[in-house]
């Protein structure tokens, strides 16, 4: 007890000569650079025995003078900090995760019934008078004068629907039934027999791999006989249904069920790309059934009429006639084989030499061999890597898009040797499933990204396309296959850092370093605009979506978006910008950015979507204000994903798959091919 009363005595000195040092440094009797004896006792006394309000962790020597000599203003920020840098610890556990692969799911067929179409229903035939019945003789005389209802041939099959039975896709299914209730009347056969209509339709179905389909989805035969029943009701004393009509019927139903299917695969596609992954965004197209149906039936010629269904432009035909041509080759026995691990610069030797001679030879162009036909003639086989030979594959590495510096490599060696025609029949027919994703009519005016191609094309009408190379999203961080519109230019912009990259990067740098987005030229704000320190945002809070937070990068020389950035707003938050990392243009395989596009030429694209020149682009950026400009009109653009695709010459070129995404679809076709076949068992 007379230790505690000793503490409180001390405890109330503290304070009382604390106030008393105060009052003399007010007063200007005390120096800030002398301290009384009492002052040396009081620290003393504090550091020994504590200070009120004080915890035993902060009753250091240190932590008390900083506590004494600093403003309470700057002590408060500095709790803060600290406090934020505890939590920040805790945050770097904090991951935004990629955008999910998901296991493809194929579309359900379900079993059709079209019972509801079973029941024969004829209009009685009415008199314009209503007239009362006098007598029962005079009812039984008026209906015997009533004409009598005249069956059809489709009218009298009717009843066998009521136990036909086959598997389809649910909007075939559905189709089927609205059309044969506006239309209950045979399409594919006439008299019992197969009619024209029917074979046209048939030979169109066994066409479909033209376009990329399989046949076999479409394959049609008689199902069995249906079994003969009475009619229910009142007309079960009425013959059975005719085996004939039953078996017609049958046919009818499983052809139109086929058509249908066939014109739903050419217009979307197999596949619905949103369930691939996380990374397709791209509404199903939607087709009238019913409609395409009518048309079938009006036209004269059923195989115009069902491959008007599948793309129709330019670029669908090219990846077609390459198709064609690819299956009419065989493959060649004679294939050329470089050695993997092959690297080549000038003054090397080695055995390949002659091997890469011989790929140019084959796959090169014409126009490349003629312009080397000298060295192509005179070359005996020599290991030597000569400088003729470098100058020759330098314009075969140009022609195929890759950096022409002479140097054999694996992307070189790749070009070179290229691919299987088996390979290439699959890419094709992995293009056209893609194409069936995007819109009947993709624009005269628009952007086309192509992903694999790493490049970027704006077309308008009959002007020569402006074409240029393009960094897209690293494997990790990959762009996403949709399409939107243009709608601004924005000239020397701010980068608003998406939240991933705030979680997954900059947080575990400002565990390190509280202040590293303050001294690195960035911007924090709160969601109502009040810039704050680094240090003083709860990272943690932040991580773990409790508190929300701003962070953009001010326009400049080392800003990630360059000078000018090209909007498209879409929930991905990916868009078309400038870089200071020019040299990533230099590589062949240019996957390195966080998922946005950037152009190698930004200045000469913003142009070409405002309509405006280039030197106009270059004087808006040399304001070196931050301005919008909206882009007028609709120009659409598509941020799309194909291995293989023609060039603006019509020649398809075919393209590494950089993202796996091949395979994802082809798994997902195996997957589709065998549901559709366990449906057609």
């Amino acid at each position: 007890m007379p230790r505690e009363r000793t503490s409180k005595s001390l405890n109330h000195m503290n304070v009382s000569s604390l106030r008393s040092e105060n009052k003399l440094a007010k007063s200007g009797e005390a120096k800030s650079n002398v301290k009384s004896p009492l002052a040396v006792l009081l620290m003393a006394t504090m550091l020994s025995g504590g200070f009120v309000g004080l915890s035993a962790s902060d009753a250091s020597a240190q932590n008390f003078l900083q506590r004494l000599f600093t403003p309470k203003e700057k002590r408060l920020e500095e709790l803060k900090a600290r406090e934020a840098q505890a939590k920040r610890k805790t945050a770097v556990k904090y991951k935004v995760s990629a955008p999910k692969i998901f296991t493809y799911k194929p579309d359900a067929w379900k079993t059709v019934s079209l019972a509801s179409l079973a029941k024969v229903t004829t209009a009685a035939v009415q008199s314009s008078e209503a007239t009362e019945v006098t007598s029962d003789l005079e009812g039984q005389i008026r209906e015997a004068e009533k004409p009598l209802p005249v069956l059809t041939a489709f009218d009298k099959a009717r009843p066998a629907l009521k136990e036909l039975r086959f598997k389809a896709l649910p909007e075939v299914g559905e189709a089927l039934e609205a059309y044969y209730r506006e239309h209950p009347d045979f399409l594919w056969s006439t008299d019992g027999e197969i009619n024209p209509k029917a074979l046209a339709a048939l030979e169109a179905l066994e066409d479909a791999d033209r376009f990329g389909l399989d046949p076999e989805d479409y394959s049609v035969g008689l199902l069995k006989p249906v079994s003969l029943i009475p009619i229910s009701g009142s007309d079960a004393d009425e013959a059975p249904v005719d085996p004939r009509a039953a078996a017609a019927m049958a046919f009818e139903m499983e052809l139109s069920a086929a058509v249908l299917t066939y014109i739903l695969d050419a217009e979307r596609g197999r596949i619905d790309p949103n369930r691939l992954s996380e990374y397709h965004d791209l509404p199903r197209a939607e087709v009238d059934l019913v409609a395409s149906l009518r048309d079938v039936q009006a036209s004269t010629d059923v195989k115009v009429a069902m491959k008007a269904h599948q793309p129709q432009d330019d670029v669908f035909s090219e990846l077609q006639s390459e198709l064609a041509k690819l299956r009419a080759e065989d493959e060649e026995e004679d294939a050329i084989v470089i050695a993997p691990g092959t690297f080549l610069k000038v003054g090397r030797s080695s055995p390949e030499v002659k091997n890469i001679v011989a790929a140019i030879r084959k796959n090169g162009s014409d126009a490349l061999r003629e312009k080397h036909m000298k060295l192509l003639v005179s070359y005996t086989g020599e290991n030597l890597y000569s400088q003729e030979i470098a100058n020759l594959v330098k314009g075969f590495q140009k022609e195929n898009k890759l950096a022409a510096d002479g140097i054999v490599g694996k992307n070189t060696i790749r070009a070179m040797v290229g691919e299987t025609n088996a390979a290439k029949i699959a890419k094709i027919e992995l293009a056209m499933e893609r194409r069936r994703w995007l819109p009947d009519e993709l624009g005269e005016r628009r952007v086309f990204i192509n992903q694999p191609a790493f490049t970027a094309t704006f077309y308008e009408g009959s002007s020569l396309p402006l074409s240029m190379r393009v960094v897209v999203g690293k494997k990790s961080n990959q762009t996403n296959f949709f399409y939107d519109n243009v709608e601004i230019v924005e000239y020397n912009p701010y980068w608003g850092v998406p939240y991933s990259i705030i979680v997954n990067e900059m947080i575990p740098k400002l565990a390190a370093n509280p202040y590293y987005l303050d001294q690195a030229g960035y911007e924090v704000t709160t969601p109502s605009g009040r810039k704050v320190s680094s240090a003083n945002v709860n990272w943690y809070a932040v991580a773990s979506r409790q508190q929300s937070i701003n962070v953009r990068q001010y326009p400049g020389a080392k800003n990630a978006l360059g000078v000018v950035k090209i909007l498209f707003p879409n929930k991905h938050h990916i868009y078309m910008h400038d870089t200071p990392a020019k040299s990533l243009f230099n590589k062949d395989t240019r996957a390195y950015s966080h998922g946005c596009v950037r152009l190698h030429d930004p200045k000469a694209m913003a142009a070409a979507v405002l309509g405006k020149s280039k030197d106009y682009v270059s004087q808006q950026i040399a304001k070196g204000k931050n301005r919008q400009e909206r882009v007028e009109g609709d120009l659409p653009v598509y941020v799309s994903y194909f291995t293989a695709w023609p060039n603006d010459a019509g020649q398809v070129e075919y393209f590494a798959d950089v993202y796996d995404r091949d395979r994802h679809l082809l798994k997902a076709l195996k997957k589709t091919d065998d549901s559709r076949a366990s449906a057609r068992s």
